[in-house]
């Protein structure tokens, strides 16, 4: 499969590891350029390309990027995208820690739900609650007792189906967690977030999860 991941920092920098390691045709970008990725391209065989490139004729594209950088991304950026290209929101709102205030997310939209306003493009949220680490450490086979499940939220259910199944072939379960209006349910400050449990460890957590931020994520 080509994928495109636009943001080489721990999220994307160990996806982009896992998923070439998988045999996945892998292009990466950063906001630096191409140049300094380039020891990331040789250890792994991805091609660093320009953000307004990393979605050129790929099938998933994943945007693991701070939120506040998410309405600079270049206009059209998904333009050469596969068609029904599924794109994964890894993203999480810290206000106090990095992203300052933003306003419509403050009031109660979801996280992904803006970020989906910003790009024009549904999005399947996924990893936004994941240790970086995990992704290199944490794959286990279908079936094994200590396999880590990881919630998906979003509403296009064919985009999503092509997540979840990345997903289980690096070596995670998943819990649909409904429609991106349900997605607050995996931000930071819930029982999910960081939860490294099983199936119904983590459907449990989404169950508990309460709207309310708490103050430490609020600005």
């Amino acid at each position: 499969m080509k994928i495109g991941i636009i943001g080489a920092g721990n999220i994307g920098g160990n996806l982009t590891r896992r998923l070439t390691a998988l045999g996945h045709d892998v292009s990466v970008a950063n906001s630096r350029g191409p140049h300094t990725l380039a020891a990331l391209a040789e250890e792994t065989g991805a091609t660093p390309v320009r953000v307004e490139e990393a979605a050129r004729g790929a099938q998933v594209v994943v945007v693991t990027i701070p939120l506040k950088a998410v309405p600079a991304l270049p206009a059209g950026f998904l333009d050469g995208a596969a068609e029904n290209v599924a794109v994964i929101d890894t993203g999480n709102y810290y206000p106090q820690q990095r992203d300052g205030r933003i306003a419509e997310i403050e009031e109660g939209l979801p996280e992904s739900r803006w970020t989906e306003r910003q790009i024009d493009h549904p999005v399947i949220k996924a990893f936004n609650g994941t240790y970086a680490d995990d992704i290199l450490d944490k794959p286990r086979p279908k079936g094994a007792p200590d396999r880590v499940a990881l919630p998906v939220s979003g509403d296009d259910e064919a985009a999503k189906k092509v997540v979840r199944e990345l997903l289980d072939e690096l070596g995670f379960d998943t819990v649909d967690n409904g429609g991106q209006d349900n997605s607050w349910r995996q931000q930071p400050g819930t029982p999910v977030y960081g939860n490294r449990g099983g199936v119904e460890d983590i459907r449990k957590a989404l169950e508990a999860a309460s709207p309310e931020r708490t103050a430490e994520w609020r600005a």
